[in-house]
């Protein structure tokens, strides 16, 4: 258990951060999730337009340090090729 004060202070924002991030992460992967939903239905438009809201939260995501910044840009460019690969 921590004694100093700036330890204890540290604690809490560890927790504090933990549930931002934690917050986020699911916001991101529900996101992904809709995108990728969007494609095994073969809907094109609809993937595009789940596309564009996704990618911004993507990269924030990555900025922010919750995902790693290559990871993010992996799951982007495979997501935007699998789009432009639907038929439509």
């Amino acid at each position: 258990m921590a004694n100093h004060t700036s330890a204890k202070k540290r604690i809490r924002q560890t927790a504090r951060r933990k549930d931002v991030n934690g917050n986020r992460r699911t916001a991101i992967r529900t996101f992904i999730k809709k995108v990728e939903t969007a494609i095994a239905a073969g809907d094109k438009s609809g993937a595009e337009g789940a596309l564009k809201i996704a990618e911004p939260q993507m990269m924030r995501g990555a900025q922010k340090g919750v995902f790693h910044k290559n990871t993010m840009s992996r799951k982007l460019s495979r997501l935007s090729a699998s789009v432009k690969a639907i038929s439509a």
